[in-house]
């Protein structure tokens, strides 16, 4: 099939449709509007359900409602929004209901900024609700990706039976870029939806919740998704490398839109003599731990730099899986400043600065 320039927005309300997602409800929020503007138009035409519901917090409890009818449900919101929906996803992670969250991030804390910003790492990674749970983090770096990621979410939501939530700053939201889609979506058998409340025609009823007043059924369900998380954490690791070498002297951590930054920092620096490698996390939970470890460990790399639009927020996962095998640095901005690629190579050359030892006469000495 033939690429097609689009919006990432669009190109994400497109992908959900072609992986088969029936009911679709929103809220309007920059700068994610375009995907229910989008959808408004696409959903009717394929038959499908578009609801602007009053606030994000009924736009989570409709996921939940529609998805125990077995249905592939999908909202799309940014930063202040998906805060509202916590509640919600706490309760359909309890309740082993499966969704598509998609938080395309601006700048914050509190309504913030529309420009963009990877601020939101810690509410999506380490789950903004209360309880026991988690949700799979999936962070494309360009449309193509988000593309292509949005439509393997709903397959792992269905999988797993867990919300999955991508994140992408806005930038990818908003730029254009040739994106492809594949002319018939084809994914892996899952099993059928047993558990589904569809009428108690014939059976007895289904009873879907995450309210368990008994301690030890609320345990028994705590213990039943804490192995579900441990078989994300040995399945859907997904990372990429980008011109890791022997020869690298620095390693870069970065992802999403700054890890494109990096790699055209790196393409720069190369032309200088200076060999830079960067790992892209791409799922952020489960997070590569080990496939960060192995990177670092390396005998030639000398500093590892961590690069985001945050407040160090990946910096720290990225520090534990390191275990202290090298020296981890960070450089970041927030409030929707997006750091250019001369602002990295700057704090690259500063590193191999440091490494180099001096030359020249020692003070007192001869030449």
């Amino acid at each position: 099939m033939a690429k097609v320039l689009m919006k990432g927005n669009e190109a994400i309300a497109e992908a959900a449709l072609k992986a088969g997602a029936t009911n679709y409800f929103c809220y309007p929020i920059t700068p994610q509007t375009e995907v229910a503007e989008y959808l408004s138009r696409r959903m009717p035409e394929v038959g499908g359900v578009f609801l602007q519901g009053e606030s994000e917090l009924a736009v989570a409890n409709m996921l939940f409602g529609a998805s125990s009818t077995g249905k592939r449900v999908f909202t799309t919101s940014s930063s202040p929004g998906i805060s509202l929906m916590q509640e919600a996803i706490s309760y359909m992670a309890g309740a082993q209901l499966p969704a598509v969250i998609v938080n395309i991030m601006r700048g914050g804390p509190g309504l913030g900024g529309i420009l963009p910003a990877q601020a939101d790492y810690f509410q999506a990674v380490k789950t903004g609700g209360h309880g026991d749970y988690r949700v799979l983090v999936l962070a494309p770096s360009t449309i193509q990706e988000a593309v292509d990621l949005m439509m393997l979410a709903f397959h792992l939501a269905d999988k797993y039976r867990n919300p999955v939530m991508m994140i992408a700053d806005g930038m990818i939201g908003q730029m254009m870029e040739p994106v492809e889609f594949p002319e018939k979506y084809e994914e892996p058998p899952l099993p059928p939806k047993t558990w589904a409340a569809t009428g108690a025609k014939g059976r007895d009823p289904i009873i879907i919740k995450s309210l368990y007043l008994d301690p030890n059924l609320l345990e028994k369900n705590n213990d039943i998704l804490h192995d579900k998380y441990e078989r994300m954490k040995k399945e859907e690791v997904r990372f990429e490398k980008y011109k890791i070498s022997p020869k690298n002297e620095i390693l870069l951590v970065a992802f999403g839109s700054m890890a494109r930054i990096c790699q055209t920092a790196i393409d720069e620096l190369e032309k200088e003599r200076i060999s830079v490698g960067l790992f892209r996390p791409i799922s952020l939970f489960p997070f590569p731990e080990k496939a960060v470890l192995d990177e670092v460990s390396k005998k030639n790399i000398g500093n590892v730099l961590v690069v985001e639009m945050s407040s160090a927020q990946m910096f720290e996962d990225v520090d534990r899986a390191a275990k202290g095998k090298k020296p981890i640095s960070f450089y970041g901005r927030t409030g929707g400043i997006v750091p250019s690629p001369e602002d990295v190579s700057e704090q690259i050359k500063k590193l191999v600065a440091k490494r180099k030892p001096k030359t020249g006469k020692k003070a007192g000495g001869r030449k």
